[in-house]
């Protein structure tokens, strides 16, 4: 628990510290280690071959973990600025639109 907490530490996307995602992803950390554990066991019992998990699988889990929400944060980040952008050109669309009514308007009332 406390080498999970280290290492997530500084993810800020997160949450706090005291956040319950924060805790929830902690939680889990430890009980898939001890679950992979329990499923190389039964591993063994039906294929009669090794499946070894050692404090590094556990710390690469972290790693593999951290390296994923980085990739998800970036994802979301990449798809925020297309929205963004995309409003920006809908609202200058919008502007651009409301002017060539007007001009119309202008038109009309000459012809």
């Amino acid at each position: 628990f406390n080498v999970g907490q280290k290492f997530l530490a500084p993810i800020e996307q997160l949450g706090p510290q005291d956040s319950p995602t924060r805790a929830g992803i902690l939680d889990f950390m430890p009980y898939s280690f001890e679950e992979s554990n329990n499923q190389a066991r039964i591993f063994m019992a039906n294929e009669r071959r090794f499946a070894y998990t050692t404090p590094k699988s556990f710390l690469e889990l972290i790693k593999l973990y951290t390296a994923m929400v980085g990739k998800k944060v970036d994802a979301l980040e990449d798809q925020k600025d297309r929205l963004t952008n995309g409003l920006t050109k809908l609202r200058k669309t919008q502007e651009d639109v409301a002017g060539l009514e007007e001009d119309l308007k202008e038109k009309a009332v000459v012809v």
